[in-house]
């Protein structure tokens, strides 16, 4: 089965871009919006609105199969590519990856992906998002012309062994951290709530007092909701570097306040995410380390999530390597093709260190729905509710295109 032709549109995703630099320094709030100038290149204002590329390839026979380009919410930071617009990039897949596309033959899915996921135009990779959804696609053109799922193609190209068993669902509040969590428990999400952590005084409070009562009236609150004595979530919040700015970034004051904040969780296991941002690879990992050596050592039962600056295939390497960090998010846009969330996920099974197949509030429904297949087969410990921060959305789309999967794996295995 061979490609006949691409066709693409521009289209919103489920949330915003963010200037993250403008927001951690300080930037208010006004109804939706921020207050102030836009400080990451590119930006015309600190919150501007999430913006998407579909790519549609039709098949030989008229199949039509699609993927959806996208860049995370805070764009331009941490180390990842700039802001991603439609009207700027819609040019480029139609004009030069468009023709070498047309005529390829779908017989596997890996080595297109390689291909195009190393694709160079006047000498320079293509933007992660376009080799995101761009991937995306072929995956689901393969997958269509084979007439299997997609995890059913990753599975047999990666020799990976098939599992009806739903993947682990992490589901993120926004900042509507109390009324969104309610809606968790409600739903027993096997991981919550992220919380958006992402301003010291705003949110963690200045010695993190903030966070703390956070987490025990979270506690208290799925004790009061479950109504199942056996739901037992996982508590995961993301502080966007907030730990390390209230605490200098001192091993021993962080490790300190983080026993805190276990005790309050207990008995729920508790995972933060980017405890500091230290401004580079390097240093990150040399950070994260120091801290994860301090967790050890004073015997707190905290897993430590590695994000900042640890965008691509190659530092998720890095950092699983110098054993910094118990937990990897593999940022899903921030690696480009998703043979690379693919190869993630793996070592860092392979290595024993938890992946965390992630994303971005700021995805649209179809890449959702293609992560879910790339983790049925590949089985991270967790994957992201996405897109948006409503909650209901996000959690609805990951777990009915889930169970849609497994209950087609389960026909398919019976025949």
């Amino acid at each position: 089965m061979k490609i006949k032709e691409i066709v693409t549109s521009p289209g919103l995703t489920g949330f915003y871009f963010d200037d993250q630099q403008a927001i951690k320094d300080g930037a208010e709030h006004d109804g939706v919006t921020y207050i102030g100038e836009a400080i990451t290149e590119g930006f015309t204002s600190i919150r501007q609105a999430g913006e998407s590329i579909s790519i549609m390839i039709i098949l030989e026979d008229g199949q039509v199969a699609y993927g959806d380009c996208a860049a995370v919410q805070y764009s331009g930071a941490g180390g990842r590519d700039p802001l991603f617009l439609a009207e700027e990039f819609i040019p480029i897949i139609e004009e030069k990856i468009g023709p070498e596309l047309i005529g390829k033959e779908l017989n596997s899915f890996r080595e297109l992906a390689e291909e195009f996921d190393n694709f160079k135009v006047n000498g320079k990779r293509l933007h992660t998002a376009i080799r995101y959804g761009l991937t995306q696609v072929l995956l689901d053109a393969v997958a269509k012309a084979k007439k299997k799922t997609m995890t059913e193609v990753v599975a047999e190209e990666y020799g990976l062994e098939l599992s009806v068993k739903p993947v682990p669902i992490f589901t993120q509040t926004g900042d509507d951290r109390y009324l969104n969590a309610d809606k968790m428990i409600i739903k027993h999400a096997d991981v919550l709530p992220h919380g958006l952590i992402n301003n010291v005084k705003e949110k963690l409070g200045e010695n993190g007092e903030k966070l703390l009562e956070y987490v025990k009236w979270l506690k208290d609150r799925v004790e009061e909701l479950k109504n199942e004595e056996d739901y037992q979530p996982i508590f995961h919040i993301d502080v966007y570097g907030t730990i390390g700015l209230a605490f200098d970034n001192d091993p021993e004051k962080m490790a300190e306040y983080l026993k805190g904040l276990d005790e309050a969780a207990q008995p729920y296991t508790l995972r933060i995410e980017g405890p500091m941002d230290s401004g580079s690879r390097k240093a990150q990992i040399k950070d994260m380390k120091a801290l994860r050596e301090e967790v050890k050592k004073q015997d707190i039962d905290v897993e430590l999530v590695a994000d900042e600056w640890c965008n691509t295939l190659e530092d998720i390497k890095m950092f699983v390597d110098e054993e910094a960090a118990d937990i990897v998010q593999i940022k899903t846009p921030d690696l480009g093709g998703i043979n690379n969330t693919i190869e993630a996920v793996l070592y860092c099974k392979e290595n024993g260190v938890g992946a965390y197949q992630g994303g971005t509030c700021n995805e649209t429904e179809r890449s959702a729905q293609i992560c879910v297949n790339l983790a049925l087969a590949t089985r991270p410990d967790q994957m992201l509710a996405k897109p948006g921060m409503g909650v209901d959305e996000g959690l609805m789309i990951v777990k009915n295109e889930m169970e849609r999967v497994l209950s087609l794996l389960r026909v398919s295995q019976r025949l």
